[in-house]
């Protein structure tokens, strides 16, 4: 059943003289490209809770790995509840500028045809409870 090719068959035989070589310089990375890495590959492992009651919820249960709380959220409530399950589980609390911004990161909206977001839906907190692959 397996058939094992020759070099005249298309693959490529690697000699002493033709190493590959990866010239992969790594650029640096600001922390909101890093997050936004981050929040996409656990979209893609279903491993976010958006909002307030998964957050809790997640929190709650310890099955918390990153919490990511929006500066801009005007219920003094919500900061302090979601600050104390952080502290109490010891869970790591990351603080961004915006919801939208934050929302828009966690899938909370639509792409048009040309890939742009639109209606995007704010969300003060994000926690990743799955990381997906190794980033």
């Amino acid at each position: 059943v397996f058939k094992k090719m020759s070099a005249e068959e298309g693959d490529v035989v690697m000699t002493e003289e033709t190493q590959a070589v990866e010239a992969e310089v790594e650029e640096q990375i600001d922390i909101e490209t890093a997050i936004q890495e981050v929040l996409k590959r656990a979209l893609i492992a279903n491993g976010l809770g958006r909002g307030l009651r998964e957050c809790q919820k997640a929190l709650e249960q310890g099955s918390v790995h990153l919490c990511i709380l929006a500066t801009d959220c005007n219920e003094p409530a919500y900061v302090s509840l979601i600050t104390a399950l952080c502290l109490e589980r010891g869970v790591k609390l990351f603080k961004v500028n915006k919801a939208k911004k934050l929302g828009e990161w966690a899938g909370l909206r639509k792409l048009d045809r040309d890939g742009k977001p639109r209606k995007v839906v704010s969300s003060s907190c994000v926690v990743i409870k799955n990381y997906g692959e190794e980033s």
